[in-house]
């Protein structure tokens, strides 16, 4: 079990540096759904977000969100790096709950939503109650940032692996986002309608894969792509050649351009 958690679980931001290499690197069912992700929500416990306060006045807020297994203290350094450019955002690194993960035994682990089997995300049913809760939660976080001063159009949610998922997820929302940001990750509950919102229509999309990526597979990267594009989202596709499931500079530097860009630092 425990081989199989180290095998599946997405590796924090630092390990996943030191390790690449050269580059571093709705009816009636929905309402069955909503109220059961009520429930989920009085049971899950989050703990307490990290941030990377702005070294300047505060503009604009970047939600980090891990992968599988992982906290937010496995991508917190990314903070204080995008700062040297950034210095009016400020950045959320949330630790998702614990919960059982199916494809690791049931194991409990940090987890934004069940995974039933590893290797075919796509394909498979997801965990649509679970997805729903995360959405609901990291809409929580954006309405707190709204009360500080900060409109949704200047906050982007951004994520590694299952966290990619959620950025994507999130363009359901109608709070209107500066953007989205899904690295290594895949566009879940696909064949549900109303996959953008009316006020996300036109939100820029940054999606970043590695074609080496074995656990969220780099074919699953570009369906995800083919499907909002399809939809008219403004999205757009980078790939890391060599890279596996994990991150590396070349990405990162792509990453702190789109963030720059449309929060207009």
């Amino acid at each position: 079990m425990l081989q199989s958690f180290k095998l599946h679980s997405a590796r924090p931001f630092r390990s996943a540096l030191k390790s690449c290499g050269k580059s571093f690197h709705f009816s009636c069912n929905n309402l069955s759904i909503h109220k059961r992700s009520v429930v989920m929500a009085s049971t899950l416990k989050y703990p307490k977000p990290l941030v990377v306060s702005p070294i300047e006045q505060h503009k604009s807020t970047v939600i980090m969100l891990h992968g599988l297994g992982d906290s937010g203290d496995g991508w917190y350094d990314i903070g204080s790096m995008f700062q040297e450019k950034m210095k009016n955002t400020k950045f959320i690194f949330p630790t998702a709950p614990m919960r059982t993960v199916t494809a690791n035994y049931g194991m409990n682990m940090t987890a934004w939503f069940d995974i039933k089997e590893f290797g075919s995300f796509i394909k498979q049913e997801q965990d649509e109650e679970g997805l729903l809760e995360t959405k609901r939660y990291v809409e929580e976080l954006i309405s707190k940032e709204n009360a500080a001063g900060i409109p949704s159009e200047k906050i982007v949610v951004a994520g590694f692996s299952q966290g990619g998922a959620i950025s994507l997820l999130m363009l359901r929302s109608d709070a209107k986002l500066a953007g989205a940001v899904s690295m290594s990750g895949f566009l879940p509950l696909r064949s549900k309608p109303n996959l953008v919102s009316e006020n996300n229509k036109k939100t820029p999309v940054l999606m970043c894969h590695g074609d080496a990526d074995m656990v969220v597979k780099y074919e699953y990267g570009k369906m995800s792509y083919k499907i909002l594009s399809d939809e008219g989202v403004n999205a757009e596709f980078l790939t890391y050649s060599g890279m596996p499931h994990s991150a590396c500079q070349s990405e990162m530097n792509d990453v702190q351009d789109f963030l720059s860009k449309v929060l207009g630092c």
